[in-house]
């Protein structure tokens, strides 16, 4: 993951033409939008690429039962597959170990442990393979600088290097069985364009990291799943891609990396000035558009890290403002990813070192002591959209329909963050309140609505901690009382007037109503 990002500063096809509703949706005022909906057009699939995968602290922390409980209420808000994490080659997991007369000798006791409890609780890995081995390292020198200090240095030996992927997969292999791990993902390192792989060049070397772990991983069964190049700031794809076709290297999946803070100078080479809220999906188009370009235009792409902030800024992932970006991020990307894995689950998480604070702009949805966060509310109401998605011109709404015919839609009130720091978290965001003026045909007469909210009164732990003064280290009955102002708020009832209804949000609120 990017943590540290000082150290540098899939396709469904959606086609807008081709959606048989009949939608508009136009300001009526600076502060109302109409919306105008059939309940009954037929729509376009809508695959709830967002909640598919999530990324979390290193490999040994999943070991840990906050870890673990973290796990179970995201998989319970979200029902998502796969978990990707750095360092299941790290120290201190110890699948290497070379002996005194220099042989390497391999050892799965963690390895099984963190597997097991992964599918224990329903997640499938998608087994980042990092870092380098201590003993297999050409540099023990070559340390990244997050607390636990991977080495990021290529093999001494890529004969060793071969040896021990082929190792790993047939253990996986012969534990879990080739039906279990086909269903797996094999990602090959973490963001060797920046700060996470000491070869040089850079890309070449990572290239050839990757040529040996693909054809090693395909040699033990063509059925696994290989990809990358897993970059930051979505960079390589069609050099990586040009690169696989030329020297015939196996490749089943694209991955790389933004977050909403990355700059277009970095990510595009231009002197733009990309909004938060445009940056992720800016990327996503442009590495979808390498991939349609490139000879192998119908990989699926997954970007296996992003986020509103890679810098931990309390004023961004811990607050409201969560809500109504991951809506827009929702919108803006769909039809163009297959999966996208938000950084991180769960704040168990060591990359800076031990948490010292419950609200520290960490990346998880569930801060440290088990407390969620507005995030995690905005992931719980999200999951609530259908599979199908109804048109409208609204850059504030997404309408859909669920598999049981109810018309389930977000609204939001998109504004900034209020200031750069932890001091401005209480702040109140610019903007006016928006209306939502809405009609839907089509509905039984019966119809009613259901509401749930996100927004500073509903569903935020952090404004309790702003009262409480910010405590490093919540007392137990704070710790009660945070858990409590966390959890999502009741929904509201509404009455429908005709299938018509009008709802008034925030700035930075969303709301997601239910339509029955």
């Amino acid at each position: 993951m990017t943590t540290l990002r000082s150290l540098k500063h899939l396709a469904f096809g959606a086609c807008a033409a081709a959606l048989l509703l009949v939608g508009t949706a136009s300001a009526t005022s600076a502060d109302t939008v109409q919306i105008r909906v059939d309940a009954s057009a037929h729509g376009t699939p809508f695959p709830h690429f967002w909640e598919q995968m999530f990324g979390s602290g290193r490999a040994s922390l999943s070991l840990r039962e906050d870890y673990r409980k973290d796990l179970d209420a995201v998989h319970r808000a979200t029902g998502f597959g796969y978990i990707r994490f750095h360092g299941i080659l790290d120290h201190d997991v110890g699948l290497v170990r070379r002996g005194a007369d220099g042989k390497i000798s391999y050892n799965f006791s963690y390895i099984d442990q963190i597997y097991d409890g992964l599918l224990a609780h329903g997640v499938k890995p998608f087994i980042e393979l990092s870092f380098m081995p201590p003993a297999l390292s050409s540099d023990p020198k070559a340390l990244q600088e997050f607390w636990y200090h991977p080495n990021i240095a290529p093999p001494k030996s890529y004969v060793e290097w071969d040896a021990m992927i082929t190792a790993f997969a047939r253990h996986l292999v012969a534990r879990y069985g080739i039906n279990e791990v086909a269903s797996w993902y094999f990602e090959v390192w973490n963001e060797p364009n920046i700060g996470f792989w000491a070869g040089r060049p850079a890309q070449s070397t990572y290239f050839t990291l990757y040529d040996h772990t693909a054809r090693a991983l395909k040699a033990v069964s063509p059925r696994l799943r290989v990809g990358g190049p897993s970059t930051a700031q979505g960079a390589w794809a069609s050099a990586f891609l040009a690169h696989a076709k030329k020297d015939n290297v196996p490749v089943d999946f694209i991955s790389t990396h933004v977050y909403g803070d990355d700059t277009a100078k970095n990510v595009f080479h231009t002197d733009e000035n990309i909004p938060r809220r445009d940056m992720v999906c800016r990327t996503v188009d442009q590495v979808h558009k390498e991939i349609a370009a490139s000879p192998y235009p119908k990989l699926p792409l997954i970007f296996s890290e992003y986020n509103a902030s890679y810098a931990n800024l309390p004023n961004v992932t811990d607050t409201v403002f969560m809500g109504p970006w991951m809506a827009n991020t929702i919108r803006e990307c769909a039809g163009k990813v297959q999966i996208m894995s938000y950084w991180s689950f769960s704040d168990v998480f060591e990359e800076q070192g031990v948490v010292r604070s419950p609200f520290y702009g960490g990346f998880g949805l569930i801060a440290a002591d088990r407390i969620d966060k507005p995030s995690f509310n905005a992931f719980a109401m999200l999951h609530k959209l259908g599979d199908r998605l109804l048109k409208t011109r609204s850059d504030s709404a997404l309408v859909t329909r669920r598999a049981d015919g109810h018309v389930v839609m977000a609204l939001w009130n998109y504004a900034p963050p209020v200031g750069k720091t932890a001091s401005y978290t209480a702040g109140k965001p610019k903007g006016e309140p928006k209306h939502f003026d809405i009609d839907v045909k089509h509905l039984a007469a019966s119809a009613q609505a259901t509401v749930w909210r996100l927004d500073r009164q509903h569903g935020n732990a952090v404004a309790l901690f702003n009262r409480m003064g910010r405590p490093d280290f919540p007392n137990r009955e704070q710790i009660r009382q945070l858990r409590a102002a966390g959890k999502l708020a009741a929904p509201e009832t509404m009455a429908l007037r005709h299938g018509k209804f009008e709802i008034t949000i925030p700035p930075q609120g969303l709301v997601v109503v239910e339509l029955h």
